[in-house]
């Protein structure tokens, strides 16, 4: 057993809510509330609380001195850097990959079926009890791209498989090959928008791609292109959406805005041809089950001085 056995640990969780936790840590309950379980200084594994923003997941970690791991619930990390920077040297950051990619690429088929086949409309004519009958756009033989090609993309790929689509091209920040084809980078990017019937946003947030859904990127799409972003809100430039989407030259479909939460009153809410769901793409009856695996997981292999996996960094 390694010198890691009797370090505190914050979790989310109740210890006895995760199955296959490793005994001989001490575990302290934090899931963002006003007060600290005990002594951030005493941490040594922080698991950050899931969707609680990042002023929440954050304010702690000036405070970790002894820290040695820090690991998100969720597939992008954006919302903790700003906290790595008072970290001590060596902490391995870690992310939950994994646990969202069936969740989220349910979310994804379903916003793009949901929208091509005019779905929302259908509620609002059936509260109104109108027959909104007519031809809709169909997922089949369209063109898909998926921009970024992580364990994300390729499980929105895989759900994509059975709908006949034309062809799916994949773009990430560095080009590569896989199973389905190849990957190009994101530097092709402008050459392939113009293709694409569906564009699908999954990557991370980061300096390349905050804001990549600028005014030249939506400019480039064709007439009647959908838009669905299941990655970031700030991945999009929501001023420059918004003026495509009141031309009526494009659709799209939302899981994650900027600025999120959507406040009342935002022009989102209510442009033509714009399907907003509430970041609800990993926060399924499968998250649970999932991210308890991982903790339980990494916590075993913590105790056991053995690598963690999904390590994004380590700090310097």
């Amino acid at each position: 057993m390694s010198a890691e056995v009797s370090a505190d640990v914050w979790l989310p969780f109740r210890a006895d809510e995760v199955p296959g936790l490793p005994e001989g840590l001490n575990y302290r309950f934090w899931d963002g509330g006003p007060d600290f379980p005990a002594d951030p200084a005493d941490c040594a594994f922080y698991v950050v609380p899931y969707m609680k923003g990042a002023d929440v997941g954050v304010r702690p970690m000036a405070q970790m001195a002894s820290v040695r791991a820090v690991q998100t619930l969720s597939a992008g990390v954006d919302h903790v850097q700003g906290g790595l920077k008072s970290l001590p040297s060596g902490v391995r950051l870690c992310n939950a990959r994994g646990v969202h990619e069936a969740s989220t690429a349910e979310l994804t088929l379903a916003l793009i079926l949901a929208s091509l086949r005019g779905i929302p409309g259908f509620v609002r004519g059936q509260e109104s009890e109108e027959w909104r009958s007519g031809f809709y756009p169909a997922l089949a033989d369209k063109n898909v791209l998926i921009i970024g090609y992580g364990s994300i993309g390729s499980a929105i790929e895989d759900r994509l498989a059975p709908f006949e689509c034309a062809r799916v091209v994949r773009v990430a920040r560095s080009a590569r090959t896989t199973a389905r084809g190849p990957v190009h980078p994101l530097t092709e990017l402008p050459a392939l928008l113009p293709d694409a019937d569906v564009v699908i946003l999954s990557t991370p947030l980061n300096e390349a791609t905050r804001g990549l859904a600028n005014a030249a990127f939506l400019a480039r799409l064709k007439d009647g292109a959908l838009l669905v972003n299941v990655a970031r809100g700030a991945v999009v430039d929501t001023e420059a959406l918004l003026a495509e989407l009141e031309s009526g030259r494009i659709t799209a479909a939302l899981d994650v805005t900027d600025p999120e939460l959507l406040p009342q009153g935002h022009p989102l809410w209510h442009a033509p041809g714009v399907l907003v769901s509430p970041h609800v793409g990993g926060s399924t009856s499968a998250f649970w089950p999932r991210a308890k695996r991982l903790l339980a997981a990494q916590l075993t292999r913590f105790v056991a001085g053995e690598p963690l996996e999904n390590v994004v960094l380590t700090t310097d």
